[in-house]
């Protein structure tokens, strides 16, 4: 059975969970990022939900309304508060598509980021399409680009070890890794190397939803 992302997003809610403890942190890298990137600066959050990681930082800091940001979600309730939310914050440079992420085609039109999120997605993929949109990514971002992303962690074992792993095989070098004791989400900060170049890979999807 499909899971009820809809639903889901309420667990942010729920003070001191392990997801509002997650946003938080993600939040204050993402910050972090808007003030150590250069203009122009450009956004992509895959599977953004709501978009409550992305907009309310781009709303309060300095530097957010410059950025041009793009917001891909599958959900059209969810991709529908996303856009709702970036117009009450007056985030007119925000673009919410309805979109699949996880097609390949969907970033065809969308231009390389300075910062990309990558949040709820690599726990619910396979390995082998984590293995393939890690890959991809220099292909969806500019050098030197930062890229934000989740992880769970389970009881008997720790698989955001193997998207680390991951990344630095990519070349990328590792900016934080976030890994409380006391709850099961690991948040990771990446830098994309300064050169080289990635096209998009051919295969139709980068990853599916299991």
């Amino acid at each position: 059975m499909a899971r009820d992302w809809v639903g889901w997003h309420e667990g942010y809610d729920v003070a001191e969970s392990s997801l509002a403890r997650r946003l938080a942190v993600v939040r204050r890298h993402l910050s972090e990022a808007l003030a150590s990137t250069a203009p122009p600066r450009r956004l992509t959050s895959i599977c953004a939900g709501d978009g409550r990681d992305v907009l309310p930082v781009l709303a309060s800091h300095d530097v957010g309304r410059e950025v041009r940001a793009v917001l891909v979600e599958l959900s059209p309730e969810l991709s529908a508060r996303a856009r709702s939310t970036a117009a009450t914050l007056d985030l007119p440079a925000v673009e919410v598509l309805t979109a699949d992420a996880g097609a390949t085609a969907t970033y065809t039109s969308i231009e390389p980021a300075d910062i990309l999120l990558a949040c709820g997605v690599f726990g619910n993929v396979s390995h082998e399409d984590m293995c393939r949109t890690v890959a991809a990514l220099p292909a969806l971002t500019n050098p030197g680009a930062t890229v934000i992303w989740t992880r769970g962690r389970r009881d008997d074992a720790d698989p955001s070890q193997e998207v680390r792993s991951r990344f630095r095989a990519e070349g990328f070098t590792e900016l934080a890794f976030c890994a409380p004791d006391d709850a099961p989400f690991r948040v990771g900060v990446s830098r994309r190397p300064e050169t080289g170049s990635c096209s998009l890979p051919a295969a139709p999807r980068l990853f599916a939803f299991r």
